[in-house]
């Protein structure tokens, strides 16, 4: 019998940063497109109280049927399910896409997230001139947590407000995560396998539309 036939489902959680996402965010473009994904929702969306927000996110978890989790974060959200994986490395996350996370440093908490590789897959992706974190900064993050690092090119804080809409990337990164639950072949933490389509290493945006972030390209590394 199957891995498959015997897991409980692989289900998306969308945890936003600050302020929430709105309707124009990839992450609610990429919840929209599955009729089980599930959001965080804080009480307070204006302040980033890590411990706060990280318990909000557990008991998101603990509160639904059995499931596991492929997780979409963005920001302070990125921040907050690292703190996660800090306390509960048992719950059952598979994978992460951490988009664009916000400073350690600049709120003050990086002493209270892991050193470490993280307990599941993920993948990091960058801005090199995002206002919340440094490129090289989202670089050491990326190794310390053992992540996969995409590049996005000059692309801001990789919202709304930057002009990104859909994030085509993170839907190919859900699809990807499920067809290897479904192939039985690992979803085991830190596995860095080559596909392409769990994380493509680059994603440039042209010139002409950056606005427009369905019309990125992707192009892989020489």
């Amino acid at each position: 019998m199957s891995c498959a036939a015997t897991e409980p489902p692989i289900r998306l959680l969308v945890v936003p940063g600050l302020n929430d996402s709105g309707p124009a965010h990839w992450q609610s473009w990429l919840e929209s497109l599955h009729r089980d994904a599930l959001r965080v929702r804080q009480d307070d969306w204006s302040r980033g109280e890590l411990e706060r927000w990280a318990r909000r996110l557990q008991q998101t978890i603990e509160s639904q049927p059995p499931a596991r989790w492929a997780v979409a974060a963005h920001s302070f959200g990125c921040l907050t399910l690292a703190r996660v994986a800090q306390l509960r490395p048992e719950l059952p996350i598979v994978a992460a896409l951490l988009v664009a996370p916000a400073s350690p440093e600049r709120f003050g908490i990086a002493g209270l997230l892991p050193q470490q590789a993280l307990p599941f897959r993920s993948t990091l992706v960058a801005s090199r001139n995002d206002p919340w974190l440094g490129f090289a900064e989202a670089e050491r993050w990326a190794l310390r947590w053992g992540s996969r690092f995409v590049d996005l090119g000059y692309a801001g804080h990789i919202n709304a407000e930057s002009g990104f809409g859909p994030l085509p990337l993170a839907q190919r990164w859900l699809a990807a995560v499920r067809r290897h639950a479904v192939r039985g072949d690992g979803l085991t933490p830190h596995a860095h396998e080559a596909d392409a389509c769990v994380a493509p290493r680059w994603w440039r945006l042209a010139a002409s539309s950056r606005s427009a972030l369905a019309e990125a390209r992707l192009a892989q590394d020489a």
